[in-house]
């Protein structure tokens, strides 16, 4: 069998995604057990992914710009932003592989459509280790996070 996702899909992903609280939402092209997870995400700006590794198993994730435009931020063990690389689907760079062990979230610039490659099967218990310096995802001080994260973004576009 062949599946395949075109433009109107990545559309109405991302039109889910508004609709979402989180302001994402993913369309698996996978079954829970298998060995490598398939998904698109599409997210909104103002979605907070929070800042995570894959380890314990050692996991690589790989995210490809569909449509829009984020930022992939890798993280030093304490919680300094090292690196952000701007994925673009009209820009110069498509794709980021992230090493396992490695701390990084993303910054949505623009509504989003990105095709993720990760190694399975998920487990909530171990799938990621959430960074210890960062908000959860649904606590207070999340929003005031996220801002500081799209600052660093903007200024680094700003160059």
């Amino acid at each position: 069998m062949i599946r395949t996702i075109t433009r109107v899909m990545l559309e109405d992903f991302i039109a889910q995604a508004a609709e979402s609280p989180r302001k994402r939402t993913i369309y698996r092209l996978h079954e829970h057990e298998e060995p490598v997870q398939r998904m698109v995400n599409a997210l909104l700006p103002g979605t907070y992914t929070p800042p995570h590794k894959h380890e314990n198993p050692d996991k690589v994730e790989l995210f490809s710009i569909l449509v829009g435009k984020l930022a992939v931020l890798q993280f030093d063990e304490g919680g300094v932003v090292q690196e952000v690389y701007v994925l673009d689907a009209s820009g110069p760079m498509r794709i980021a592989d992230i090493a396992p062990r490695t701390y990084h979230a993303l910054v949505v610039l623009e509504p989003s459509a990105a095709l993720e490659i990760i190694q399975g099967p998920y487990e909530a218990a171990t799938h990621k280790q959430f960074a210890p310096w960062a908000p959860a995802e649904e606590s207070p001080e999340a929003p005031a996070y996220l801002q500081h994260l799209e600052q660093l973004v903007q200024t680094h576009l700003k160059g």
